[in-house]
């Protein structure tokens, strides 16, 4: 899979909930690898924003992002929408503190990204997947983030309110495809109880009944209903009964649970890849939404790349009988057993380490450990094999070694160790010379890296 970009522009036009100013926001196509950005041109130096979990610096009724003094607010509902649609890079210029809450829900978003497409990019998408459960919870809210190993990306939302009349309410997704005609359409919503504790607290200026479900389920007086319609400049209304203040219905009944699986997906997107795994939300909101994402970003940061995954019943791509038709080494030195993936600009090799190895008589008798310089060459010979695709007729070229830098050495490597490669191009192939990029991992650590230039050469 490609990363993705806008093939296009678009403005929106709109309302901030909470500040009640009139707010432009611009979407902008963006290049490879540079994620998601929120530029504040109404700001000196117009400062740029990455929107990636370790800048949340508040969840209070929708999530906040800063650098600096620089921060912008509400951003879920676009994060949402980027991501839904598979975008990888996009830059959002907005000329105020917080983005627009149009009818509260992801639904312009949508509109105007399906109006003006997507563009494929070169680059490779980088996804986060998921190896085994995750779990966050706040055992005060009983809320829960739970996110277990599959294929593709799929969400599960439950809410619960102590309300007559929003109590639980379940959501699914289980198609990214299906997410701007079932879940993007679905707004924001708020309890009257909430609303005076919020105007209060100078927040949700821009509040009104067009831009949320309002939910009346305690008993208040007239007046004091009358008052909260007057603190938010909307008209006022006689409640009898309980049940949702608003002109229109749902658009569907569980649509707060839709929303908040919108606010969940949102949240996600500041991972800053694409992630595959099953996500079951329980009480979802910001803060526990978020702080998921930090603790995903935190791996992240502690480890560049993720060790490819291994399926052993999966028949490889290049097995060893067709390495040596590719690669001139032979026992004791072909030092890779097969290809199990491989990309435009990557390739992923097995080495299965024995004690039967040749070096380890020398190396050490008493411990063995395998020398880092094989680890070396078994990257370089995987790279060999990433070179070797890019040229018509392989087996009639070499692949030689012309410069190695930055190796490290992390952790040992033993008998019975499964070694896994993974080889990128750091540059394009240029005259017949690739810069690359070389990982060895055992399990889900790096035990070896480096960076090594290779030569391809035609036989004589």
């Amino acid at each position: 899979m490609k990363q993705q970009t806008l093939k296009e522009a678009f403005s929106i036009k709109g309302k901030g909930l909470h500040t009640g100013l009139e707010i432009e926001a611009t979407f902008l196509p963006a290049p490879e690898n540079h994620g998601y950005k929120i530029q504040r041109v109404d700001l000196e130096g117009q400062p740029v924003i990455d929107a990636l979990a370790e800048n949340v610096v508040a969840t209070n009724r929708g999530t906040v992002i800063a650098r600096g003094d620089a921060r912008v607010s509400t951003i879920e509902h676009a994060m949402a929408a980027l991501y839904a649609a598979g975008i990888d890079n996009c830059l959002i210029q907005v000329n105020a503190p917080e983005m627009p809450i149009l009818d509260g829900s992801a639904r312009l978003y949508c509109e105007n990204i399906a109006r003006v497409g997507l563009e494929e990019q070169k680059a490779e998408k980088d996804y986060y997947i998921v190896k085994q459960k995750i779990e966050v919870r706040d055992d005060t809210s009983g809320s829960s983030i739970v996110v277990l190993p599959d294929e593709d990306f799929s969400i599960d939302t439950m809410v619960q309110f102590d309300s007559p009349v929003l109590n639980n309410q379940f959501a699914t997704l289980e198609n990214m495809n299906d997410f701007a005609d079932e879940i993007a359409s679905s707004r924001t919503f708020v309890f009257v109880r909430e609303i005076e504790p919020l105007v209060k607290a100078n927040l949700i200026k821009g509040g009104d009944l067009d831009n949320a479900i309002v939910i009346y389920d305690s008993p208040m007086q007239q007046a004091e209903l009358d008052h909260i319609a007057d603190m938010m400049n909307v008209p006022h209304r006689n409640v009898n009964e309980f049940g949702y203040v608003n002109d229109g219905p749902l658009s569907v009944e569980n649509e707060p649970a839709r929303h908040k699986l919108m606010d969940v997906i949102g949240d996600i997107a500041l991972i800053g890849r694409p992630l595959k795994g099953k996500v079951i939300a329980t009480r979802p909101g910001h803060s526990i939404n978020t702080t998921f994402s930090k603790q995903i970003r935190k791996e992240i940061k502690r480890q560049d790349i993720q060790a490819p995954v291994y399926n052993p019943n999966v028949a490889p791509i290049m097995d060893n009988n067709r390495i040596r038709e590719l690669l001139p080494h032979r026992y004791p030195f072909l030092l890779v057993d097969k290809i199990i993936e491989r990309g435009e600009n990557y390739i992923v090799g097995v080495k299965n380490v024995t004690v039967n190895e040749p070096f380890f008589q020398g190396h050490f008798p008493q411990e063995p450990v395998m020398p880092g310089v094989l680890l070396i060459e078994a990257m370089a010979q995987t790279g060999g094999l990433l070179v070797l695709g890019a040229v018509d007729e392989p087996e009639r070229y070499s692949t030689y070694f012309m410069k190695i830098d930055n190796v490290k050495f992390r952790q040992k490597v033993v008998p019975g160790d499964t070694l896994l490669f993974h080889i990128s191009f750091m540059t394009p192939l240029r005259r017949g010379c690739a810069v690359m990029k070389g990982y060895v991992f055992v399990g889900e650590k790096i035990v070896a890296e480096c960076e090594f230039m290779a030569q391809i050469v035609k036989n004589k």
